[in-house]
């Protein structure tokens, strides 16, 4: 059973207003910041999925010792903060904005063993709703099918970011292919410059033979 704090998260991810899913890619240290117009008492809920880069394979993976910082500000309020906390790498949030205007959504990869220089793809969902569209969470039959509704939700999301993946793994294979490709064809054009040459010289070196022997030249 889910608690009441994600219960009401799904409600509003069900009953949302406005809704943003993006990824992007940051170095260890670096802050990527978003800014989002939030309603008076929005409940908003927000969803991680980081990765850290192999540099050997160029492939992405989860890492267990990565987290992400998050910072939320009101820019419209000399810059409030509403949530600093830190993240695992697939971890969420919510909160319920104050007033309207202008969040500065900022999130900064960084690890509890103080690793550097690392390339790191996150995957960033938020949603808004109404706060006033909650349910009464003592309701158990409410409860429950709330419970489906986001465990559903969740798996969408998780099939969304395989499918993401699985994209990426056929586009890096296709690259790796057209290189090959193209390394392949460039020496082959080498192979056919330098036969050239070297017909051009034999070619040269007979006439002059065959004209030096026929008092030509």
């Amino acid at each position: 059973m889910l608690s009441v704090q994600k219960l009401f998260a799904v409600f509003a991810v069900l009953c949302m207003g406005l809704a943003n899913a993006l990824h992007f890619y940051v170095k260890t240290g670096e802050t990527k910041c978003f800014y989002e117009e939030l309603q008076e008492e929005a409940l908003v809920v927000g969803r991680i999925d980081a990765y850290e880069k192999d540099e050997h394979s160029n492939e992405y993976f989860k890492s267990k010792n990565l987290q992400v910082q998050i910072t939320i500000d009101e820019t419209f309020d000399n810059d409030e903060r509403v949530i600093d906390q830190k993240s695992t790498p697939d971890g969420e949030f919510t909160f319920t904005s104050i007033e309207s205007g202008e969040h500065r959504f900022c999130l900064t990869p960084v690890y509890n063993d103080n690793t550097r220089n690392k390339v790191h793809r996150i995957f960033f969902d938020v949603a808004q709703g109404s706060s006033h569209d909650y349910v009464d969470s003592k309701s158990t039959r409410m409860v429950d099918d709330l419970t489906k509704r986001v465990n559903s939700l969740y798996d969408q999301l998780d099939k969304i970011h395989w499918e993401q993946e699985h994209m990426r793994e056929r586009e890096a294979a296709f690259r790796d292919q057209s290189e090959s490709t193209n390394s392949r064809v460039v020496k082959w054009s080498i192979v056919q410059l330098f036969v050239l040459v070297g017909t051009c010289v034999y070619q040269l070196r007979h006439l002059k033979s065959f004209f030096v022997k026929q008092k030509i030249v």
